[in-house]
């Protein structure tokens, strides 16, 4: 049996929950059963898993090493752009997970860079993540090596230090060159999808511009200015232009009653791409920037919906 230790960054509004989204392969019965026999602990103490978490609180875990979680070394290829002491950088490939869910326990980018750490003799770390990508979606993501990076990267995120600016596919010819997307954003759990434009919801923006116009549809350049769940997703089908491939909200946009054209693409999944991200180092001596080329399937879309040479 290992323990592990997390210290709370900001208030939290329950043990389990909190222990939940940093273990996405075990269920939540699992760990409300662990709290209530003393597995996890909050400042040494055994407390109830509704407990309300306030920052500077300690939570301690007892991992059973047979229990598959998100750090369970696998095999998976996943390209490096970076790594030092107190980071790793990655462009994550589409299809991957971030991080196992409730009904994937394995196969994710975390058990992918566990493997990796357990290869290159640095077994004691563990994947620190501070930001996700949606499974589909593909692209740059910075990941923390320590307690003490994990929390200054986060502070640089919640600051808003951090630029993150993606390339998308969407349906439709985008009117404006250069616009902002303002709707809130939250989670109706009597509707499908669960995440979606809601009055009440939490604020989000998302600005864009047309980095090129093709045949029935439009490459933007976008930047989240907040980070919502399916922010860039779902602010792109409510202003009529859903992203190419994404069925969970092409029936959400207003423009869902229309029917696809015949140039739009047979495509596998959505095709959004972080292409771009700048950040303070941990370190404070420097401004990571790093930047990498879409992957093929967009690229190729791309290609394929230019207007040709006039007849």
């Amino acid at each position: 049996m290992e323990q592990v230790v997390f210290e709370v960054e900001t208030r939290q509004a329950r043990l389990d929950l909190f222990l939940a989204d940093h273990f996405p392969a075990l269920s939540l019965t699992r760990i409300r059963r662990a709290i209530a026999e003393g597995g996890a602990l909050l400042n040494g103490s055994r407390v109830t898993a509704g407990w309300r978490l306030l920052p500077g609180d300690r939570v301690s875990w007892d991992l059973i090493a047979d229990e598959p979680t998100a750090t369970t070394p696998e095999p998976i290829p996943v390209e490096i752009l970076r790594e030092d002491d107190d980071l790793i950088v990655v462009n994550k490939q589409a299809g991957l997970l971030t991080h196992p869910s409730r009904a994937e326990k394995s196969g994710a980018l975390t058990n992918a860079l566990a493997y990796h750490f357990q290869q290159t003799g640095q077994a004691g770390v563990r994947p620190g993540l501070i930001h996700r990508l949606d499974r589909d979606t593909s692209g740059l993501m910075v990941v923390a090596k320590n307690a003490r990076s994990h929390r200054i990267l986060a502070k640089a995120f919640r600051q808003r230090r951090v630029e993150k600016r993606y390339l998308a596919l969407v349906h439709g010819e985008v009117e404006l060159e250069v616009g902002q997307v303002e709707a809130p954003i939250g989670r109706d759990p009597e509707t499908w999808p669960r995440w979606q434009v809601l009055e009440g919801g939490r604020p989000a923006q998302t600005r864009y511009q047309v980095r090129e116009r093709l045949r029935g549809h439009t490459l933007l350049e976008l930047e989240p200015l907040t980070g919502r769940t399916h922010q860039i997703r779902i602010h792109c089908a409510w202003i009529g232009h859903p992203l190419a491939g994404d069925g969970l909200y092409r029936s959400g946009s207003p423009s869902s009653a229309e029917p696809l054209g015949a140039d739009d693409l047979a495509l596998p999944h959505h095709l959004l791409h972080a292409y771009y991200l700048c950040f303070p180092h941990p370190n404070g001596a420097e401004q990571v920037e790093l930047s990498v080329p879409p992957p093929w399937l967009l690229a190729a879309s791309v290609a394929a919906l230019r207007p040709g040479p006039a007849n």
